[in-house]
């Protein structure tokens, strides 16, 4: 079955890591050893390849612009100023412009691109890898109106925050609201037309975003606090609030979202993809139906299958969740949604004509 991953950050690992994703994943790790021996976290674990989606049936995601600020240079993750976020940012657009002109990805902009790709899955034809741009953290704004020259060139989804407070908001392990930056750049996301992101807010600044916010909604990854209770993931007032919006949740495979107390290094692997199933449930149970869940596996967002469920060691596997879906009861129907038809659904209705 076809899936619809809605978060990969494709760029990141073309760019920032240097990887050559139309390699297998066995190639990129091999490529990888020099840097695996010295110790670099993620490296000759790679989950991602744009060959392994073809192979594991990811025909659709959301694919991502992400260049966090960082107020210090002290690790190998972020930048140091907005100048150079937007640069980054615009780096990982060409990348993407690059394989779309090898043939391997496609951008969907509008709704005709959407149904136009979806028809040609359907039909069996053989398609680049589809994908709607998204940004992970407003960093790469400068200002507000930075926005529009971003949707001129085809983003049509965004988030506030990433981990730490930024110039917008409070993110991930962060307890700051909205910063004053932010009523404007949700004020311009609503104009366009553009769905907001709201994974990696805050919880102050998740509550203030919806009280600003009157457009489309989603989560691209975001599991439950019920599986991992610290403040990454989602309550389930959250969910419900994302349900309520006619929203859709996407379901991360990164274990620190999936094991209760998980320490990056130290504990053992026991969550399993049944483990990402109850997550899947959850939100099943909150909403009524399975209308509201996809996935969003942010599958080599800076990590690698050291850091997934114990059963998974590259994209691939994610076919696994059909069988594991049916056997806890979930109809064709509810399953085709749940692994591309309901992103689907939420992107022809927020995408423009």
């Amino acid at each position: 079955m076809h899936i619809f991953d809605a978060h990969l950050d494709l760029a990141l690992n073309g760019v920032d890591w240097n990887r050559d994703l139309s390699l297998t994943v066995d190639a990129i790790r091999q490529q990888e050893t020099a840097l695996h021996m010295q110790n670099e976290k993620g490296r000759c674990t790679n989950t991602v390849s744009l060959p392994e989606c073809q192979q594991g049936q990811i025909r659709t995601c959301l694919a991502t612009l992400l260049a966090r600020q960082e107020p210090e240079i002290n690790h190998s993750f972020g930048w140091i100023s907005p100048p150079v976020c937007y640069a980054i940012a615009h780096a990982h657009l060409a990348y993407y412009r690059a394989l779309i002109q090898a043939g391997h990805l496609r951008m969907l902009t509008s709704k005709g691109d959407l149904r136009q790709h979806l028809a040609e899955i359907e039909s069996g034809s053989s398609t680049p890898l589809g994908f709607v741009l998204t940004m992970e953290g407003a960093d790469p704004l400068l200002h507000p109106e930075t926005l529009d020259e971003f949707y001129e060139c085809g983003l049509r989804a965004i988030g506030l925050t990433h981990y730490g407070d930024n110039r917008y908001g409070g993110g991930t392990e962060s307890e700051l609201g909205l910063a004053a930056g932010a009523k404007e750049l949700l004020q311009r996301i609503e104009n366009l037309g553009m769905t907001l992101d709201l994974t990696h807010l805050s919880d102050r600044s998740f509550w203030e975003a919806l009280d600003l916010f009157s457009g489309r909604v989603h989560a691209s990854h975001q599991n439950s606090r019920r599986i991992a209770s610290w403040q990454r993931q989602f309550s389930d007032q959250q969910y419900l609030e994302v349900i309520r919006r006619d929203g859709v949740v996407g379901i991360a495979m990164d274990i620190i979202m999936l094991q209760e107390g998980y320490i990056r290094g130290k504990s053992p692997r026991l969550a399993t993809l049944e483990t990402v199933v109850d997550n899947i449930d959850i939100v099943c149970q909150l909403a009524g139906d399975a209308h509201h869940v996809g996935i969003g596996s942010d599958l080599d967002g800076g990590y690698g299958c050291e850091q997934t469920p114990r059963d998974l060691d590259r994209i691939s596997d994610l076919q696994v969740l059909t069988d594991l879906l049916r056997k806890r009861g979930y109809s064709d129907q509810d399953m085709r949604g749940i692994m591309h038809g309901n992103w689907f659904r939420f992107f022809e209705e927020v995408l423009p004509a």
